[in-house]
């Protein structure tokens, strides 16, 4: 048997974090399993052990938003799942740009919470229906599709780098690599054009023009020759 997820939750209203609890004791396979709570990310730093393999987080603590410390959080080795009554396009737009792998409205989290878990765990991305439509509204100026750090790792996994390859050379943390290919692979899913593999999502961005096919061949004979190749059956990874 497979074990359970580990996750903590952040939140500082008791009868939402017994609500989620309940949520996460409710679910039939007991695939996920509580670890910690707190009602501040102080109080989640206070004891570091044991990690959580993510955590759910209430953006909005002691009535200020917490969308800052996200990055944070990543850095420390915690995929984030934001959990929150906020439905501005915005705020959802500058969470997941922070690092955050999925967000979960308030409203959706009956239906959504235990799974957006999951799929942080795995890297799969997870889109609910708040994310899809702050996605889809999202007309800020200049925006490309993806952001310059999500193109950037992408276009050096794609030329046969390993994810801790582009991590070291992005001084970055692979789960930080990982993160930005989840959310590449949610931004197309959230517009209808799904991307699950990486020879997919490579398509989409060719098709995009977000990378040109001439960016992938140069880089990966270089890396093949410096001893940085990509371990095997990393093209599928």
């Amino acid at each position: 048997m497979e074990q359970p997820v580990t996750v903590a939750i952040i939140e500082d209203h008791p009868v939402v974090t017994e609500g989620v609890a309940s949520w996460i004791r409710s679910d039939p396979g007991q695939r996920v399993r509580l670890v910690r709570t707190a009602r501040d990310l102080t109080g989640l730093r206070a004891v570091p052990w044991p990690l959580a393999n993510v955590v759910i987080l209430d953006l909005e603590l002691s009535g200020e938003l917490v969308t800052t410390q996200i990055p944070g959080l990543v850095a420390a080795g915690y995929r984030v799942v934001a959990f929150s009554g906020h439905s501005d396009p915005a705020i959802v737009m500058e969470t997941l740009d922070n690092g955050a792998h999925a967000y979960v409205s308030k409203e959706e989290g009956r239906d959504h919470l235990v799974e957006a878990v999951l799929a942080a765990a795995a890297d799969r991305p997870y889109v609910t229906r708040s994310q899809a439509r702050a996605i889809l509204a999202d007309q800020r100026p200049a925006r490309p599709a993806l952001s310059e750090q999500e193109r950037q790792a992408l276009l050096l996994w794609f030329q046969g780098m390993s994810k801790a390859s582009v991590g070291r050379r992005m001084s970055i943390t692979e789960n930080t690599v990982r993160q930005y290919i989840s959310r590449a692979r949610a931004k197309y899913a959230a517009t209808g054009r799904t991307a699950p593999s990486k020879d997919a999502l490579l398509a989409r961005a060719i098709e995009d023009g977000v990378i040109k096919p001439g960016e992938i061949l140069p880089y990966k004979s270089f890396a093949r020759a410096g001893g940085d190749l990509p371990s095997e059956g990393a093209p599928g990874r």
